[in-house]
């Protein structure tokens, strides 16, 4: 039990450290340090969602007799994903992230009100990803260690800093105070933890619907990583540098994942 609180308190951490910026940077962030941030968080998702979420489904499909349709349930599992964030996108009003808006104080402050409705509703999957190695690691699966479980939420905590420094800094530069802007950052990454629960709850109901968990929350990933964080960090210039960001944050979630 002790472990799992951990797996669900250590993503949630990284987003207030990242909000707790707003109190050591000045109040506006430059360019190429949110594109690089937001780099590395993509290049961490992208392998989070190939290492401890594609990978582990193919291989529980295999263990439950799928013989040579193993590929049919993470299939299933990633189009369902995507499909689902494509749903919440269109249904729920929010800001994408390289979308522009016309200049001035009051259209400043509601693009980075919807900011943080963006990066709200991109913590779920985030949620849904620990969520699902955790069902995994109680059903007794093969598949799942708990060095695997606190690897992937040790990638995700890490992939949280930037965006709670993406979330509390803007609205630090629209004239909130620190405090306030804290606490925004902080409750953006509040929908994981929650995230994490409900994907536990549902996918302990049975061992067999654990591959199509694990793959729906990595389509879910790659979904934002694709439709919102790699948009941003391609835009403007030093691409290249964002490029190399992003390959960092990839290999450093990589590497996380081959522990034993």
């Amino acid at each position: 039990m002790n472990q799992i609180l951990i797996c669900l308190a250590v993503p949630f951490l990284g987003t207030v450290i990242g909000s707790a910026l707003v109190y050591l940077m000045k109040r506006d962030m430059p360019s190429l340090l949110e594109k690089s941030l937001l780099a590395f968080a993509a290049g961490v998702m992208t392998a989070a969602s190939v290492w401890s979420l594609l990978i582990p489904a193919f291989e529980s499909a295999r263990d439950q007799d799928y013989g040579s349709l193993a590929f049919l349930p993470p299939v299933a599992g990633f189009w369902a994903g995507m499909l689902f964030l494509l749903l919440l996108d269109s249904l729920i009003p929010h800001l994408h992230m390289h979308s522009e808006v016309p200049e001035g104080p009051k259209s400043k402050l509601d693009k980075n009100a919807m900011m943080v409705l963006a990066i709200t509703l991109h913590n779920i999957p985030e949620g849904m990803a620990v969520g699902a190695v955790l069902a995994g690691l109680l059903s007794g699966s093969a598949t799942m260690t708990s060095a695997g479980a606190f690897s992937l939420a040790l990638g995700i905590a890490i992939q949280n800093i930037p965006e709670g420094a993406v979330v509390a800094l803007p609205l630090r530069s629209c004239g909130h105070s620190r405090h306030r802007a804290f606490l925004s950052g902080t409750l953006s990454g509040a929908a994981e933890p929650l995230g994490a629960i409900a994907t536990v709850l549902l996918a302990g109901l049975a061992v067999p619907v654990l591959p199509y968990m694990l793959s729906f929350a990595a389509g879910a990933m790659i979904y934002v990583v694709v439709e919102e964080l790699i948009p941003e960090m391609s835009e403007g210039s030093h691409t290249n540098v964002t490029t190399l960001v992003f390959g960092i944050g990839f290999t450093l979630m990589m590497c996380l994942d081959s522990l034993p």
